[in-house]
């Protein structure tokens, strides 16, 4: 019997994003709120002397909002500009602005902003505006200016007027043109460690990590002590890959900023991504004796603990976390996960059901869903499988996943096939539905959909070793096209050299091929990763045939007592065991 089997990759959450920010420059175009009338044309934002406005230019005003909220949006253009020129108040140019980029009429837009910065020329929001605007246009000498004059009114707000406009520029794919700006821009202020910052994260985001670097190093040569800098650096070596640099910068940082934690929990973060479980522990446990009171800290030593296998340590960080409420949810999740993993179903049942609310909610009921499959109870999974579908419709792909999965633990094979296909019509390119359905029609002996399902997968993913694996393992089952299978798992595993899953299907084509000792070879370090029922079943096979037959007893009696009802031991035991005896 063929099973595919899910390759588990342990996937962390390395680092925080860089700083981003909402689009609120594109969100002007949808906000057009009125001017209040009672403020006078002499009042400005500092709140001077209040003179009347002139009964004309009221009037006018009165007559371009009304036109707008007919939708005249001309009329009221014109009109608020001529109030701005008349009265020399920002207000009404800023509205004036506003109001053509509603209209998307650029045009318009540049000459109000021009009018709004001749009467304000330090407004933040239309030197933004304007600097778009050319940065749209590939203006490149006019956005300098703009960018130029943000600089100086606003160093301090400088990176994050720069990423607003990165972001309003991200779909136009035009961020490299605010790089080139910016280039243009660090030639006029050589000594300014901000703009070497911005860069770096433009950088990062054109997936540039070299220049990153390199701008992220210019702006340290500027500025060496700016600890956000430190950290970026530390970031981007992260992101590349290279965790033993990001490690050695984060410790170095620490020591010279000891009382940053944000630096010591980014440095637990790295180890944690490099599998230095302890040091990563040792990270979180200081900062938790220098503050007791950090949950955030206890919570991932928790997790840390868990990885460790420690599970009593873990147990009581969380419960301690359970009288603050915003930690209890999370606690009690990995409080029912521990239980899980003792196969105490009924408590981790209680512990998933007291999530409530948080992030871990629909982690709680998947979980839930999971024990009471595994305890037969599936009227009861359906039941609460229903329910999430009108709680999480964003959740869809999932939760369709997770049906199939109930149907095949039922061996409704014909229904699961149904969904996903079903499933496949609304959304034809997702691979965890062609994968699945793979599975489902290897199921159903449909061989055919199954190769159409992988090699579908394949032609979009070359390298997506799951495919690989599945189809090489499928034809060494259950075809004569060994050569073919050979070629597909070759590659898986020249992918992923350490997956026991792959390990065990190159193992067992390399039986087939009667390549006993070498399959041996492959069988057993994919048995010493991953001690489950089909890969002990292969190897119990392979010791017995080179007659090494209480070995393969031996693995089989411990295998079998783990997992009785495994179909992969259970046809071993009928082809070879009994046989024997």
């Amino acid at each position: 019997m063929v099973i595919f089997r899910l390759i588990s990759v342990l996937t962390l959450v390395l680092l925080n994003g860089c700083a981003g920010s909402q689009d609120k420059l594109n969100s002007q175009e949808e906000s057009v709120e009125p001017v209040k009338m009672s403020q006078t044309k002499g009042e400005t934002q500092s709140g001077s002397t209040k003179t009347e406005i002139d009964p004309d230019v009221m009037y006018m005003l009165l007559a371009a909002e009304l036109a707008g909220q007919r939708g005249q949006y001309e009329i009221a253009l014109e009109g608020y500009m001529e109030a701005a020129k008349r009265t020399k108040d920002p207000r009404f140019a800023e509205r004036a602005a506003k109001i053509a980029m509603y209209m998307k009429d650029s045009n318009k837009t540049n000459e109000a902003v021009s009018l709004w910065l001749s009467q304000d020329p330090s407004n933040i929001t239309a030197r933004k505006i304007a600097a778009l605007s050319a940065l749209r246009a590939d203006d490149k000498q006019v956005a300098v200016e703009h960018v130029d004059k943000l600089l100086i009114i606003d160093p301090a707000g400088f990176e994050n007027s720069m990423l607003e406009l990165a972001v309003a520029l991200e779909k136009e794919n035009k961020v490299s043109f605010l790089y080139d700006v910016l280039d243009a821009l660090s030639l006029r202020h050589r000594n300014q460690a901000e703009v070497y910052f911005v860069q770096s994260l433009l950088a990062m985001q054109m997936k540039n990590t070299d220049l990153a670097k390199t701008k992220i190093q210019q702006a340290l040569d500027v500025q060496p002590d700016w600890d956000k800098a430190q950290i970026f650096q530390a970031q981007i070596s992260a992101s590349s890959g290279d965790l033993s640099t990001a490690a050695k910068l984060l410790e170095k940082a620490a020591v010279k900023y000891p009382e940053n934690d944000k630096i010591k929990k980014l440095l637990a973060q790295v180890l944690i991504k490099a599998e230095k479980y302890e040091e990563a522990g040792e990270v979180y446990q200081g900062i938790i004796s220098a503050n007791p009171n950090d949950a955030e800290s206890q919570f991932a030593l928790a997790l840390v603990h868990l990885q460790l296998s420690r599970d009593n340590k873990a147990e009581d960080i969380l419960k301690k976390l359970l009288e603050q409420p915003e930690w209890q949810s999370q606690a009690s999740f990995y409080l029912g996960k521990i239980e899980e993993k003792r196969k105490n179903t009924k408590k981790a049942m209680a512990w998933f059901d007291k999530v409530k609310d948080g992030p871990f909610v629909l982690d709680a009921e998947i979980s839930a869903i999971s024990l009471l499959a595994k305890d037969n109870q599936f009227d009861e999974a359906n039941s609460r499988l229903s329910s999430l579908r009108s709680q999480f419709p964003k959740q869809k792909l999932r939760l369709i996943l997770i049906q199939a999965e109930l149907y095949n633990q039922q061996k409704q094979y014909e229904q699961a096939f149904n969904l996903l296909t079903n499933a496949l019509a609304d959304m034809p390119e997702q691979k965890e539905l062609l994968y699945t359905r793979a599975l489902m029609a290897e199921r159903l002996n449909r061989l055919d959909i199954l190769e159409t399902d992988l090699k579908k997968i394949l032609a979009e993913d070359p390298n997506n070793a799951e495919a690989l694996n599945a189809l090489g393992y499928t034809l060494t089952e259950k075809t004569d096209r060994y050569a073919e299978a050979e070629k597909y798992l070759e590659k898986a595993l020249r992918l992923q050299p350490d997956e026991a899953v792959i390990m065990d299907s190159y193992g067992w084509l390399q039986f087939k091929l009667g390549n006993t000792e070498q399959a041996l070879f492959y069988l057993q370090k994919a048995y010493a990763k991953r001690q489950e029922g089909e890969i002990a079943a292969h190897l119990a096979e392979v010791l017995w045939t080179l007659n090494r037959k209480s070995e393969a007893r031996k693995i089989f009696t411990k295998a079998i007592k783990d997992a009785p009802e495994d179909e992969d031991l259970l046809d071993f035991q009928q082809r070879v065991l009994n046989t024997a005896e």
